[in-house]
C-alpha cells in the first residue's frame, strides 16, 4: 500500500461502514415493524365485542365490534381500485344502533352498482373500527355534488352522514350484492426491507468504487513502494 492510498481508503472504509450500520438499522425495524404488524392482525382477526362507550383511535383502532341497528338511507361512495377488477366504490351509510348514529364501511360494488338501489333493513354486522388515513398530498378533493369521494374522511363523512366520527369496516356480509372490504395490514407501509438492500447495495457499490480508485492509484508511475 503506497502513501497516496491511505486517504481514499479510509474515507471508503468510513463511508462503508456509515451506510451498512444504515442497512443494520432497516433490518432492526423491519423486525420492528413485523412484529407491529403481526400485533395488528392478531386485534383485526379477534372476537368481537360490543361498541366502546367513548371509542378513540388511540386505543380503539383495529378493535373487532358487534353491532345491530338499521342502515342509513343516505349513502357515500368512495372511489377505490382492486386488482383484476378495476374501478368501484366503497358503499359507506349510517349505522343507527338505536340512540348512536355510528358510520358503516359496508365494502365494495362495481362502479355500475354504484347508483342501485338498496334496501333499508335492520343488519347485525360485525366488523373493525377504524379511523383511516386515506388522503395524501396528492389525493383529489371529494366531489360532494356528485357524491364521489376519494378519501374515507371521517369528519367529513360523520358530517355528511350525521353520524359519530367513528366508523365500523364490515367484514361480514350485510347484504345487497356488497362484497366486504375488511381492515388488513395491506395498507400499513412496511419498506424497510427495500430500504435495508438499498443500503447495504450502496455499501457494496462505495467499496467496489474504493477499491478501484485504490487500483488506479498503485498503478500510477512514479508513487513510492509499500510501506
Amino acid at each position: 500500500m503506497t502513501r497516496a492510498m491511505i486517504a481514499p481508503l479510509l474515507f471508503g472504509l468510513i463511508g462503508a461502514a456509515v451506510l451498512i450500520s444504515l442497512g443494520v438499522w432497516q433490518v432492526q425495524r423491519l423486525g420492528w415493524k413485523e412484529g407491529i404488524l403481526a400485533e395488528i392482525e392478531a386485534r383485526i382477526g379477534a372476537d368481537p365485542v360490543a361498541m366502546p362507550a367513548a371509542p378513540s383511535p388511540e386505543t380503539d383502532r383495529y378493535r373487532p365490534v358487534e353491532a345491530t341497528g338499521r342502515l342509513g338511507e343516505e349513502e357515500v361512495h368512495v372511489l377505490v381500485s382492486r386488482k383484476q377488477i378495476g374501478a368501484g366504490y366503497r358503499v359507506i351509510t349510517a349505522l343507527d344502533t338505536g340512540g348512536r348514529r355510528y358510520l358503516l364501511d359496508r365494502g365494495f360494488v362495481r362502479a355500475e352498482d354504484k347508483d342501485a338501489p338498496r334496501a333499508l333493513h335492520d343488519v347485525t354486522v360485525i366488523g373493525n373500527l377504524h379511523w383511516p388515513d386515506d388522503r395524501t398530498g396528492s389525493t383529489p378533493a371529494n366531489d360532494m355534488g356528485g357524491n364521489i369521494w376519494f378519501a374515507r374522511d371521517i369528519d367529513d363523512l360523520a358530517r355528511r352522514l350525521d353520524t359519530e366520527p367513528v366508523l365500523i369496516v364490515a367484514r361480514s356480509d350485510t347484504g345487497d350484492g356488497i362484497e366486504p372490504l375488511p381492515v388488513g395490514t395491506e395498507g400499513v407501509p412496511n419498506d424497510h426491507l427495500h430500504y435495508a438492500i438499498t443500503w447495504f447495495s450502496l455499501a457494496a457499490i462505495w467499496l467496489g468504487m474504493t477499491a478501484y480508485l485504490c487500483w488506479r492509484i498503485k498503478r500510477q508511475p512514479g508513487e513510492g513502494r509499500g510501506i
